[in-house]
C-alpha cells in the first residue's frame, strides 16, 4: 500500500466510524496493519490533522479517551450531540470503542 493509499484507507475507515461511537488512533492503525503493513498510531494522528477535515475526525481520540488536542471543545460538543457516552476528561471508551469487525 502506498502512503497516498494509506492516507485513503485512514480515512474510509473513519467514515465508518458510528455516530456516538469512537476509535483511538492506535485501534485505527491496528485495524489496517495487516493490510498496510503500517501500525503507527502517530502516523495515524498526523494524517487526521492533515487530511481529517472532511471526516468526523471527532471520532478518533487517544486510547484514554482524551479529545483532539486544540480541538476539544468541539469535538466534546459534536460527540455530545452524537449521544457518546463522555466523562470529565473525554470520551468513556469502555462504552464507545467501536471497532470495525462490528459493522460486518
Amino acid at each position: 500500500m502506498t502512503p497516498d493509499e494509506y492516507v485513503e484507507a485512514v480515512l474510509d475507515l473513519v467514515e465508518r466510524i458510528p455516530p456516538g461511537r469512537v476509535m483511538s488512533y492506535g485501534a485505527v492503525a491496528d485495524a489496517l496493519a495487516e493490510r498496510s503493513g503500517r501500525a503507527s498510531a502517530r502516523l495515524v494522528g498526523s494524517i487526521m490533522a492533515r487530511h481529517g477535515g472532511a471526516v468526523p475526525w471527532h471520532r478518533v481520540v487517544n486510547s484514554a479517551g482524551r479529545l483532539p488536542p486544540g480541538h476539544e471543545v468541539e469535538a466534546r460538543a459534536r460527540l455530545r450531540a452524537e449521544g457518546c457516552p463522555l466523562r470529565p476528561s473525554g470520551v468513556d471508551m469502555a462504552a464507545a470503542a467501536w471497532s470495525p469487525e462490528e459493522g460486518m
